[in-house]
């Protein structure tokens, strides 16, 4: 089976069986990584090119080890320190490292859009790494292969994604994969942080209490506070939050049936996450981590359009 794509530019691109096989082969790269020896040779010979114009340390490190695993050759080029710096285009710079020659390129930019200016203007293969307030697929990709690992199906479940809907690309590609796969999404959070129309347009519910989110769902997916996106205060005060939507481990003792509590990173303990949830029996934020690996090795694989 093949994707049907070429690139990964999010998940509002991506059917209910590419998702699938995806996820499926997720789960054969998940027990090489269990292995003595955690390469195999599957990628040989092909040339990924890393290019990160955003900070990040999780998705980076977890793309590259993805890609070495995969025993590609890689190239790792960050913004800051690069031609883009004096003022180069990102065309040119695209250009500039398409001759030498590379077969993919994993990209994250802080403007939306910017991985699919790319797929219509370079003939080499783009994953979206994240892209703006847009989508970042491959976590959405990973946080659906972690709840279906720990709770053995999406269909069905309800998931509530809980803090900042507003500014979060993990969000929207985790509300359009979880609504493909048959699952059940409601957004909380402080209604400065829910855009209006959220609830009709991708026609999920909308909550302004933690507690009755928290009731109503089986997996709480909890996003960070960022102040980086926001550019007047949408809130009182850090501890304010906290203290409104904030989860905290005796609020989950309370509920009637335990939960799953996730989190993309970077948490921000004592804001949205207290510490003992983060590190807590309910988490499965380490297994997202580790997941994360596997799950963008099963992107890339697929991308290089090898057989099984």
């Amino acid at each position: 089976m093949k994707l049907s794509t070429k690139h990964l530019l999010g998940i509002k691109d991506l059917n209910r069986e590419d998702i699938q096989l995806i996820l499926s082969t997720a789960e054969q790269f998940k027990e090489v990584l269990q292995r003595p020896v955690k390469k195999v040779p599957s990628l040989r010979d092909v040339t990924i090119v890393n290019l990160f114009y955003e900070n990040s340390t999780r998705t980076r490190m977890s793309f590259e080890l993805a890609e070495r695993r995969l025993s590609a050759d890689v190239l790792n080029f960050a913004a800051s320190t690069s031609s883009s710096a004096k003022g180069e285009t990102l065309l040119d710079t695209v250009n500039n490292i398409l001759s030498m020659k590379v077969d993919m390129v994993v990209m994250r930019h802080s403007a939306s859009g910017a991985p699919h200016f790319l797929a219509k203007n370079i003939p080499a293969a783009i994953v979206n790494a994240g892209d703006g307030i847009n989508e970042h697929p491959t976590q959405a990709l990973l946080d659906a292969f972690s709840i279906k690992e720990k709770l053995g199906r999406l269909e069905g479940l309800k998931v509530a994604i809980i803090g900042d809907i507003m500014h979060s690309r993990v969000a929207l590609s985790n509300m359009y994969l979880l609504k493909k796969m048959g699952a059940e999404i409601l957004v909380a959070g402080p209604p400065t942080l829910i855009p209006k129309y959220i609830g009709e347009a991708l026609d999920v519910r909308v909550e302004y209490n933690l507690k009755k989110a928290l009731e109503w769902c089986d997996v709480a997916n909890v996003l960070r506070i960022q102040l980086e996106r926001q550019n007047q205060p949408l809130f009182s005060s850090l501890r304010e939050y906290n203290l409104a939507y904030g989860i905290k481990r005796r609020l989950l003792e309370d509920l009637s049936k335990e939960i799953v509590i996730m989190h993309p990173g970077p948490i921000n303990r004592g804001v949205e996450l207290d510490s003992d949830v983060a590190d807590g029996p309910y988490s499965i934020i380490l297994n997202q981590v580790e997941n994360g690996v596997a799950v963008r090795m099963a992107v890339l694989y697929l991308l290089a359009d090898r057989e099984n």
